[in-house]
């Protein structure tokens, strides 16, 4: 091993804030935004596409969808994401960040506005179209995951790695708001321009044709953003860390950092082909040496990520739901398709914009001040903590009186989901394991998430039906109910804060030291790394 770090990757440590990092920060950080626009505009039109396809002639009520078909198109994005994020993470370590970079966003572009051109004759082809899309759109999407972490871990200084993946990650809290944002503007101009009537004074009217245009404007919006970074992304050059130490290149690794950072840098080749000749840990991911170095901490983030997002996307994707169940959006039947989309999407903008944003920005400010650690065991310790006070009074929250007092405690947990390990648990992976599996062990990390989000999309959706379930005389099984939902999802967050013990604290470690790449004896390493 390297006895000491190549002062390429020294320079890289110890640099000044400078504009590449900034940059760096926007190519990255709008990939994260167009991911969370994505996935999470479906909850902005979901009930509009129960309206458009599955009101039946005559019936008094609008239209949802079945419980099963509203699982699928949830499902299938998060199926593809989990998917991309293991290939891609394993494909960024094998061909390099940069060359996969742009594969991602490719099939994001591609597939956002794909979803939105969705066909077929009837509800069930629409529908079967649209997974279909969504699918690989999430698959683009799981790319980004590992690859943006990875990039970024490699590209930042050591004083403020945090900070830069963290303001990548906050592009996300971003994307969540902007769905809301596009989808009150596209619907608030529909309405205006065809005014229609509520469901329960003219049915057919209150559900225009023009509506299905909505839901397809919102879908394609998601390519824009993603298409205007393309030309740069491809522009960067690959990271200084895997030149050097994955594809045993100093020479250009020297030559792109002495660009970007505006300084003369030594190759040191003869230090690198020690390193390949003498490395002692060549281990595989699979390998008995690397389950004792890394394997608790695999699994204190994996377990981590795991159990946040089944508690994260079940509240992301199932709000609307909330929003009704409370009363805060007047019963289907008292509103047209159009005016749903609009009360649906300004209260999702509401806790976006109040609770969702700030707790991204708040990691971003404090993530190297107070620490990963730190931060990720106060976010699951405060939504456990909210998430118990929604659920325990549930039906106090119900009465219109207290509804403030729901949309408060409820905006607070995301805050601390996001003030918390919503931003901690995609940090944490990229600086902890070597170079040569980095973006592998945060694929890992990040499906492991996706599986739990699978879980919440999954079973929330099938567990919180109530005992007179709104599904318009589908014969499926009844749940445990909202409150016993929310209650399991209190205790999850606390299985979160017990497992946040596994993973370490990396703030001020340079990602060599973190992963032992420098050339110390092993006892010393376990000593300082592992301790």
């Amino acid at each position: 091993m390297l006895r000491t770090q190549l002062e390429v990757l020294n320079a890289l440590d110890v640099a000044k804030t400078q504009w590449y990092h900034f940059k760096a920060i926007a190519i990255a950080g709008m990939g994260f935004f167009t991911d969370a626009y994505d996935l999470f505009c479906i909850s902005m039109v979901a009930r509009l596409l129960g309206r458009l396809y599955y009101t039946l002639p005559g019936a008094e009520k609008p239209g949802t969808l079945p419980i099963n078909v509203a699982a699928a198109v949830n499902g299938a994005a998060l199926c593809g994401t989990l998917l991309g994020q293991l290939f891609f993470g394993w494909l960024g370590d094998r061909m390099g960040r940069k060359k996969v970079y742009g594969i991602t966003l490719i099939i994001m572009i591609f597939s956002s506005f794909a979803s939105g051109l969705t066909f077929g004759k009837t509800a069930k082809g629409v529908m079967t179209s649209l997974c279909f899309f969504r699918f690989w759109l999430g698959f683009g999407v799981g790319g980004e995951y590992p690859l943006s972490a990875t990039i970024m871990c490699e590209y930042a200084n050591k004083k403020t790695r945090g900070t830069f993946i963290a303001a990548v990650f906050a592009m996300q809290g971003m994307g969540i708001l902007a769905g809301g944002i596009v989808a009150l503007l596209v619907s608030a101009t529909f309405e205006n321009k065809f005014k229609p009537p509520p469901f329960n004074v003219d049915p057919i009217a209150s559900i225009p044709r023009e509506a299905d245009y909505i839901w397809r404007i919102v879908f394609m919006f998601g390519a824009f953003p993603a298409a205007l970074t393309y030309y740069w992304r491809m522009q960067m050059p690959e990271t200084a860390r895997y030149t050097a130490l994955v594809a045993k290149n100093p020479r250009q690794a020297a030559q792109d950092m002495s660009k970007v950072l505006n300084v003369t840098l030594d190759a040191e080749e003869d230090r690198v082909t020690r390193y390949v000749l003498s490395e002692r840990h060549q281990f595989g991911l699979f390998s008995r040496e690397f389950a004792r170095r890394y394997g608790i901490h695999l699994l204190g983030t994996t377990s981590t990520w795991f159990l946040l997002d089944i508690a994260f996307y079940s509240q992301n994707l199932f709000q609307k739901d909330l929003y009704f169940s409370v009363g805060w959006i007047p019963p289907s039947g008292e509103m047209s398709a159009i005016r749903e989309v609009y009360m649906i999407a300004r209260f999702s903008t509401l806790i976006a914009l109040c609770g969702t944003v700030p707790g991204y920005w708040f990691t971003v400010a404090f993530i190297d001040v107070i620490g990963r650690w730190w931060i990720q065991m106060m976010g699951f310790f405060f939504m456990t903590i909210f998430m118990f006070a929604i659920a325990l009074p549930y039906e106090h929250w119900k009465t219109k009186d207290h509804r403030i007092g729901f949309l408060i405690l409820y905006g607070l947990t995301f805050f601390f989901a996001n003030f918390g390990p919503n931003a901690t648990t995609f940090v944490v992976p990229a600086e902890i394991f070597p170079a040569r599996l980095r973006s592998t062990c945060h694929g890992i990390s990040a499906a492991s998430g996706k599986a739990g989000a699978i879980i919440g999309a999954f079973g929330f959706l099938y567990a919180s039906q109530e005992k007179d379930p709104a599904n318009r005389g589908h014969n499926y099984p009844v749940g445990i109910g909202k409150k016993k939902s929310l209650i399991v999802l209190g205790v999850i967050n606390f299985l979160g804060m017990l497992c946040t013990f596994l993973i370490p604290e990396p703030m001020g470690k340079s990602l060599e030291e973190l992963a032992g790449e420098v050339d110390i004896d092993d006892a010393e390493y376990d000593r300082k790394v592992f301790a």
